[in-house]
């Protein structure tokens, strides 16, 4: 468990890096947010189509009945790539117009407190009232980190924090969805397809906007930062990830996934100067023991509900 653990450890470490890298891109060149969500997946693609492959081989030679892609199978998978284009989007975006340390906290530390108190009315899972406090907590941390940025940037930059806040509800319905939908489908067909559509989604989005314009600001420095975000993050992070899950218990794995954002900001502090305070660490530390309670007793209550 402890290899599993440190594999799940390792997978936030690597996710962590991507509001970093992207931060310098958006810095130093043209490359719009939106741009570079779709570019990220596009380098991914071809990996997890080769999983994918494999994953079907390994499955034929075990003699295991290989799983039908029905409409009812797809619907499902179909809505976690929508998803996944919008938080693409919205994330990169949040960074972009805050900072990578205050938009990862904010998306990803409220998103499995608001999947606790969304669980009520969507799934049947009742909360309780450790999670409701949880709730009151997850605000309160999120105030205390846009005081903070405040501070930090001289101005409130609200329109960053609201999409970062978009971010946090997508990333919910993304968790809510597949929680909620049992297709049987293999992991990593079911990553392939997954973003396989929110490319197909984002396509669309970037040439309205213009976004393959920035492209030519990109220099080998700067498409060798796009490489790494499509394939250190994305494929070794979901692999590190998926290996990681197959020895460690649920609650644990989503507890360890929270050092994440404490990463982030840890990064974001040493490589981009980027400084939260002590109201910004503060409300740092309160937002994660949120995610942290709100984690457990979700996952009590699903356990209550088996």
């Amino acid at each position: 468990m402890i290899r599993g653990a440190l594999l799940i450890a390792l997978a936030a470490l690597l996710w962590a890096t991507t509001g970093i890298v992207a931060k310098f891109l958006f810095t130093g060149t043209e490359l719009q947010a939106v741009t570079l969500g779709f570019l990220r997946l596009v380098v991914a693609l071809p990996f997890f189509f080769t999983l994918m492959r494999r994953e079907q081989q390994a499955l034929a030679r075990s003699s295991a009945p290989l799983p039908k892609l029905t409409r009812k199978a797809l619907v499902p998978l179909v809505a976690l790539g929508f998803f996944q284009a919008v938080y693409q989007g919205s994330y990169l975006l949040a960074v972009d117009m805050t900072g990578a340390g205050i938009a990862t906290l904010i998306a990803l530390c409220l998103a499995p407190v608001l999947v606790a108190i969304m669980a009520a009315p969507l799934l049947g899972e009742k909360p309780g009232l450790v999670t409701v406090l949880a709730l009151a907590a997850a605000i309160a941390g999120t105030a205390m980190l846009v005081v903070s940025d405040m501070d930090s940037a001289g101005r409130l930059r609200l329109g960053g924090i609201l999409v970062a806040v978009l971010a946090a509800f997508v990333y919910a319905g993304f968790t809510l969805t597949s929680r909620h939908t049992s297709t049987g489908t293999p992991v990593f067909t079911t990553a392939f397809i997954c973003f396989s559509t929110a490319a197909l989604i984002l396509l669309p989005a970037v040439a309205a906007i213009g976004g393959f314009k920035g492209l030519h600001t990109l220099g080998i420095g700067q498409w060798l930062m796009v490489a790494y975000i499509g394939i250190v993050p994305t494929c070794l992070g979901y692999v590190s990830f998926f290996s990681g899950m197959k020895t460690t218990p649920a609650t644990l794995s989503s507890i360890i996934v929270t050092l994440e954002p404490l990463f982030v900001a840890l990064l974001a502090w040493m490589i981009l100067g980027e400084e939260l305070g002590v109201i910004g660490i503060a409300g740092a530390l309160i937002l994660t023991a949120a995610v942290i309670v709100a984690s457990r007793s979700s996952a009590g209550n699903r356990a209550d509900t088996a």
